[in-house]
């Protein structure tokens, strides 16, 4: 079925609550060092090293207890962790049951101003390198931001085998052709980095510039996530354009629906931000898309104690990326997790026609978007956020290299 039955409104509490607070606790007592080299591969003189957890052998092994939530949902979802926390990533990473890892301007901007050493040694980097390969202090400043995400994407992959998710500047979200430039030089650098295109998702924001670049760079072999999709015509035109995934919020359309309607909760089932994820799924199915959906930025539809709702009405979709809060969460579950969304129930449902024969024009989607207020008014607040991040790091870097 593609999520048709109601959800019981069972308590979040569990069995193995207490153990597994215990074991953590066990965890952070065994700590030890650990050189930032690890991480970056970048050299960091010892004064500069970091105390850090090491691998929790026992969150381990109660994450990936049969019985957990995260090892049920595991079985059915491929799941991301959504930081740029190398230390909760590795952690997380070692349970086996993720995969791969995402990030976004406001992790970056945490990371390239945190002054935590590891990441010290990121923007040092990064700086050292752009100074060396560019010429004026804009261009100085462009690349090493780059370089910095870069940085941290090659970091996260030697704790995760499957994809990192790397955003271009998302102040370029309505400019293809720099939408383009920029995309190809991260790939460049972390091929220069010695790791694989294959292994690097670019996300752009699904504007129809970002899904026109994507069509360009997916005919590159430059795979994308088509990221801040809050509505129908996103997600059609991303898949009829050939995007390799999408990251629909659905949380994020609950908080719209919310404001609009002044309804504080939904039944997970009706829960706006879920019903549009499944049709986003539904319509895949049915018209043969390869197009990944896989959501990210979660809400609790009943409110506060219900924080996995979403995720559990969503469970069965092709990803999902997750934060490590909830993922905590579905680690001390113990309950049965059922599989909501099933690709061929999902598709045999879906009551859509094809859009626009498959191939949707821009003037298509801008008059869609134009009469979905939701995508429309979210795209817009989503980039804002991240922008904003963006200018923070710009400043940071800017600092940092007149201070050399």
């Amino acid at each position: 079925h593609c999520g048709a039955n109601a959800m019981s409104s069972r308590p979040r509490a569990s069995s193995l609550s207490v153990v597994f607070l215990l074991v953590l606790s066990l965890g952070v007592l065994n700590r030890h060092w650990i050189s930032p080299q690890v991480f970056t591969g970048l050299h960091v003189p010892c004064s500069h090293r970091t105390y850090r957890p090491g691998a929790s052998h026992a969150r381990k092994s109660v994450a990936a207890a049969a019985e957990s939530c995260l090892s049920q949902l595991a079985k059915m979802t491929t799941l991301s962790i959504d930081t740029g926390d190398l230390s909760v990533i590795q952690e997380y990473a070692e349970t086996g049951l993720i995969t791969d890892a995402t990030t976004n301007p406001l992790f970056v901007s945490k990371a390239g101003l945190s002054g935590d050493p590891v990441y010290v040694a990121f923007v040092e980097d990064a700086l050292a390198y752009a100074r060396k390969s560019a010429s004026t202090e804009d261009d100085i400043v462009e690349l090493a931001m780059d370089k910095l995400a870069v940085n941290l994407g090659v970091a996260i992959s030697k704790l995760v085998p499957g994809y990192i998710s790397t955003e271009v500047d998302p102040r370029l979200s309505f400019n293809k052709e720099e939408t383009l430039r920029r995309a190809r030089r991260i790939i460049a650098l972390y091929e220069e980095a010695g790791i694989a295109r294959s292994r690097v998702l670019i996300k752009l924001a699904a504007t129809w510039e970002g899904i026109a670049a994507m069509k360009e760079l997916e005919a590159e072999g430059i795979t994308c996530n088509m990221t801040l999709v809050f509505g129908f015509a996103q997600a059609v035109a991303a898949a009829q354009y050939g995007a390799h995934l999408i990251s629909p919020f659905p949380g994020r359309v609950l908080d719209f629906q919310k404001k609009l309607s002044g309804q504080d909760a939904w039944k997970p089932d009706e829960d706006p931000g879920v019903v549009a994820v499944r049709r986003m799924y539904a319509y895949y199915k049915r018209y043969g898309h390869d197009t990944i959906c896989m959501p990210a930025s979660w809400r609790p539809s009943r409110g506060a104690g219900y924080d996995l709702d979403e995720i559990e009405a969503l469970a069965g979709v092709d990803r999902m990326t997750i934060p490590p809060g909830l993922l905590e969460q579905l680690a001390k579950g113990d309950y049965a997790l059922e599989r909501r969304l099933k690709p061929e129930d999902c598709a045999a449902e879906c009551a859509d026609d094809e859009l626009f024969g498959g191939a949707m024009s821009e003037a298509d989607f801008r008059l869609l978007m134009n009469e979905d207020a939701c995508a429309t008014e979210k795209t817009a607040e989503g980039l804002r956020a991240f922008i904003s991040d963006t200018d923070k790091l710009e400043a940071g870097i800017r600092e940092k290299l007149k201070a050399m």
